[in-house]
């Protein structure tokens, strides 16, 4: 079921170009240029390129924060241009963990007074933001003022907020950022349990091997245009990226094509592949009609990250 629908976004800005010390002119840079994808109910979906590829604009425009030159999105029903009051109630949003805030209030605080501007009583928005610095591990920084905060532990606040009105459908944008790893790795557990408990994840990340863990789907977005979309193996099996074989030959004298000498001080043919089921299974059987006993094998998968290296290098 599609409860994010994004039509054939366009959006131009107008940016200004210096030309030398004392000229300047006005460019139009194409910030989206017809993106469309959806995204199905309970789905971690993640859109992901380099900077300036559209990431950003992207989600601003499905959180009516930014108005489309020309197309249209849905969030669970609603209209952005027509109904943007009511996808708002759909949404919990996180944009930029370092702004949004009062920073002379604690982060309780600051939880408190977003509850009540979503309309819980003053009971219950205190009892909210309890549990929520608690979910996102704020522990007693949350009766900290905000002006002394680190950026992770305005990002764990930020997290926090987005969740206040138990919104279906959530905006991550670098929800990771400037977190130590030990709280990225929390960060990372809450969304994919969020996800099971039914919400809708569009997530933003430089991140790939968080993305890839992550998405079920993911779509690489490069200068406006939305390049691919499947989940992260798809991706890359349509890029025809390689995997890695790794076989360990159990025979110091062994002779064979693509030999290194391996750890063990046994060769170990490696190759690449973008069949590596089958290329490994041919590999295999000419160790053995050779007579040789094979040890370890391993079949290294391509990463992400080769992927987004890939479209962003060659320009897709």
């Amino acid at each position: 079921m599609k409860i994010v629908e994004v039509i054939d976004l366009y959006k131009e800005y107008k940016v200004k170009v210096r030309e030398g010390f004392f000229k300047s002119k006005i460019k139009n840079v194409k910030a989206l240029n017809g993106v469309s994808f959806h995204i199905n109910k309970g789905e971690i979906f993640s859109l992901v390129g380099p900077n300036g590829a559209g990431k950003t604009t992207t989600i601003r425009i499905v959180a009516t924060l930014l108005l489309p030159d020309k197309g249209e999105a849905f969030v669970n029903g609603y209209s952005i241009l027509k109904e943007p009051s009511k996808v708002r109630e759909n949404l919990g949003i996180v944009l930029y963990p370092n702004k949004g805030f009062y920073s002379r209030l604690t982060g309780i605080e600051n939880l408190v007074y977003y509850g009540r501007l979503y309309g819980l009583s003053k009971k219950e928005a205190l009892k909210r933001a309890k549990e929520l610095v608690e979910l996102v591990n704020l522990g007693n920084d949350a009766y900290r003022t905000v002006d002394e905060y680190s950026l992770g532990m305005m990002a764990k606040l930020s997290i926090a907020k987005c969740l206040i009105n138990d919104a279906p459908i959530l905006l991550f944008d670098e929800p990771t950022i400037g977190l130590d790893p030990l709280s990225a790795r929390k960060i990372r557990s809450l969304i994919k349990e969020l996800a099971l408990k039914g919400k809708t994840i569009l997530l933003t990340s430089h991140n790939m091997w968080e993305v890839e863990n992550l998405s079920d789907r993911v779509a690489m977005i490069n200068k406006g245009k939305i390049i691919l979309i499947g989940s992260p193996t798809e991706v890359k099996q349509k890029l025809k990226l390689k995997y890695m074989i790794e076989v360990e030959i159990l025979a110091e004298d062994a002779k064979f094509d693509n030999t290194s000498i391996g750890e063990r001080g046994y060769p170990v043919v490696k190759l690449t592949s973008e069949k590596p089921t089958e290329d490994l299974l041919k590999v295999v059987d000419e160790i053995r009609e050779k007579g040789y006993q094979v040890g370890y094998i391993k079949i290294i998968e391509p990463s992400l990250e080769e992927a987004f290296a890939k479209i962003v290098e060659n320009e897709l």
